[in-house]
């Protein structure tokens, strides 16, 4: 439950158009529910504003069906990550008609709340058109979390003019999120033209020296522009929490 659905609970509980009873068993399942092969934390959305992610590699379809049909019940939104097109194909009869799944990023998400209206400014940027997996990882998690994002793709160093063309574009961005494999380079280049934070998303994109995204790593942990920093290899997700975080600061709760 999130704090605008506890915050009308009691409101009703006070005006009793809800009895105790029924009070109680919409928070029967606080603070996690067991599942048995998992505890699902009904909880999460309370302390930091965002229901709990379901990422799926390593699970099963009907562990991720059962986890999805608990969360809805739950009143939570839900961002599956790292679902397989085989596995979404396996769980999509069962899930509801507004779930939206992504191929390219392996994203699934169901909108269940209102959704209020986008907020802020972020600019995901990737170095070429294979990082763009991870980059639309990181777009659907802010947006499922409620920022406006924007997409600019395929303007690495090797062609640095495709990147300068907009430079108006960066510029207008609270916050960027920028992935790139090979060298890594690309979120020392942006951070040296704009004034707002750059994360860097480093990939496993790349040739053998590449080490699996981890020369990129250590580009971005080296970069020497000011304000860049970095999430782990093709974490999309860490990079869209972290970006939709800076870029509510200060401004009205979303959640």
């Amino acid at each position: 439950m999130n704090p605008h659905q506890i915050e009308k609970l009691l409101k009703d509980l006070f005006a009793q158009k809800v009895q105790p009873e029924a009070a109680l068993e919409q928070l029967r399942t606080l603070p996690f529910e067991d599942l048995g092969f998992a505890h699902v934390d009904h909880h999460r959305p309370l302390r930091n504003g965002m229901a709990e992610v379901i990422y799926c590699e390593g699970k099963t379809a009907p562990q991720i069906s059962k986890i999805i049909q608990k969360q809805l019940k739950a009143g939570c939104d839900i961002l599956a990550t790292r679902l397989a097109r085989e596995a979404y194909l396996k769980l999509k009869k069962n899930l509801p008609s507004k779930a939206s799944y992504n191929p390219e990023g392996r994203v699934l998400t169901i909108y269940k709340s209102t959704r209020p209206k986008p907020v802020g400014q972020i600019l995901v940027v990737t170095a070429g058109t294979s990082d763009i997996p991870v980059a639309e990882e990181a777009i659907a998690t802010a947006e499922l979390l409620g920022s406006k994002v924007d997409k600019l793709v395929d303007v690495g160093v090797a062609g640095i003019h495709r990147l300068l063309d907009k430079v108006d574009r960066l510029r207008e961005a609270r916050v960027i999120v920028v992935v790139a494999g090979m060298d890594g380079a690309l979120p020392s280049v942006v951070g040296g033209l704009v004034s707002c934070p750059v994360i860097g998303v480093p990939t496993s994109v790349g040739y053998g020296a590449s080490f699996g995204g981890v020369a990129a790593l250590l580009t971005m942990l080296n970069s020497c522009s000011t304000g860049v920093g970095a999430v782990n290899i093709d974490n999309g997700f860490g990079a869209g929490c972290l970006a939709h975080r800076i870029n509510v600061m200060g401004a009205p709760s979303t959640t």
